[in-house]
């Protein structure tokens, strides 16, 4: 048999072969353009109108008669959604108001340089992971948290992940926040801004943008944002109490300066003295001072910073001062991270976390701002 005759009854053969009816595939997908959701169907693609009832459109000549014109409408709204979609993050990263947050309030510290804690293990990991926002409503815990900012601010800022950076604005903001409230703790804010404005400096404008995580027109928002917190600080006006009663100094001398010896800074001391004529005599008195050297510095250090009055006696006061200049104070707080020797796990006293020890509490060891730091120096 010829060729052409095999293939033309061939060709007749598939052509009176019966085709199963297509089976109508309901895919949805919604291309966030407003109003509109397509599914996918044996036809083609067709617009949902009403996502309760079900019901699409059957008519599609309104809306794409041609096949052109409905790819073009399609591409439309992929290009709303990245549009809105880059906004979003657009605004996120300018306006840092997330804050994100981990079920678990403590964290696992590795033994050791090993692969898990290099990648897990991190300061920014911790900064996340640990309660920094409750910690600084707590007047015991307040005090630490500064402190463990302003050490980030000057040498760790870089060594923070993206969130973690973003985390540390937050909690920033809302110490700054709480300050203008309560009017409390201002000066050790302003330094505090100050030290973290004079680090961004430095990473922006000398070393490079690539060593913070963002967008240098974020930072620089950012730092345009510390700027206006220090002015708002600079603008506080105290407001003497409303309430007509029992003041300071009605208060007995010995009392006065009872209270006085329990001040661990001396530039409080300072500013005490300037408020009264009776309490700028008690914050000269000798004794005063030098418990307070003695108490932040060692018998060792005083005597290599001996300074002598006019009158032939040791200048306490001078001395203190000379002493902060090339020695740290003795650091305490009322509350601290602890340390748990038998798990290893970081956390804030009284967190539960997961310790398979009898006594817990026995194997807790308080760190300080600069040893927390530290874990995480490999």
């Amino acid at each position: 048999m010829p060729n052409s005759e095999m293939g033309r009854r061939v060709q007749r053969c598939l052509k009176t072969k019966t085709q199963p009816p297509t089976p109508q595939i309901e895919v949805r997908m919604d291309w966030r353009s407003p109003g509109q959701s397509w599914v996918k169907t044996a036809d083609g693609w067709k617009r949902f109108l009403d996502e309760k009832s079900g019901s699409f459109v059957s008519d599609l000549s309104s809306y794409c008669s041609k096949e052109v014109y409905n790819k073009e409408n399609l591409f439309n709204s992929l290009n709303y959604d990245v549009a809105a979609k880059k906004r979003k993050k657009d605004m996120l990263n300018s306006k840092t108001k997330t804050q994100y947050f981990h079920q678990e309030k403590w964290i696992y510290v590795h033994k050791g340089s090993t692969k898990e804690r290099h990648g897990y293990c991190t300061l920014g990991e911790a900064f996340n992971r640990l309660d920094f926002s409750t910690a600084i409503l707590d007047s015991r815990r307040f005090n630490y948290v500064v402190r463990l900012l302003e050490l980030i601010a000057k040498s760790q800022l870089t060594s923070l992940s993206g969130i973690a950076q973003k985390n540390f604005m937050n909690i920033l903001e809302k110490v700054v926040l709480k300050v203008l409230e309560d009017q409390q703790n201002i000066r050790l804010i302003r330094e505090l801004l100050q030290t973290l404005y004079t680090s961004l400096c430095t990473l922006v404008q000398r070393v490079g943008k690539s060593v913070l995580v963002g967008n240098i027109n974020m930072w620089v928002y950012r730092m345009e944002t510390i700027l206006h917190w220090q002015q708002q600080l600079n603008n506080i006006q105290i407001t003497r109490p409303a309430f007509k009663g029992l003041t300071f100094t009605d208060l007995p001398l010995c009392l006065q300066l009872n209270i006085m010896q329990r001040l661990s800074d001396g530039r409080d001391l300072v500013s005490l003295g300037q408020a009264a004529l009776d309490l700028h005599v008690l914050s000269e008195d000798r004794l005063l001072w030098k418990k307070l050297c003695q108490y932040h510095f060692s018998e060792r250090q005083i005597r290599k910073r001996l300074i002598l009055s006019d009158k032939g006696q040791l200048d306490w006061k001078k001395m203190y001062f000379k002493l902060v200049r090339c020695y740290p104070r003795k650091e305490q707080y009322g509350d601290t991270l602890q340390l748990c020797r038998h798990c290893h796990i970081l956390s804030w006293k009284g967190t539960d976390h997961p310790c398979t020890a009898n006594n817990p509490e026995s194997c807790s060891v308080s760190l300080s701002p600069q040893d927390f730091i530290n874990l995480f120096k490999f």
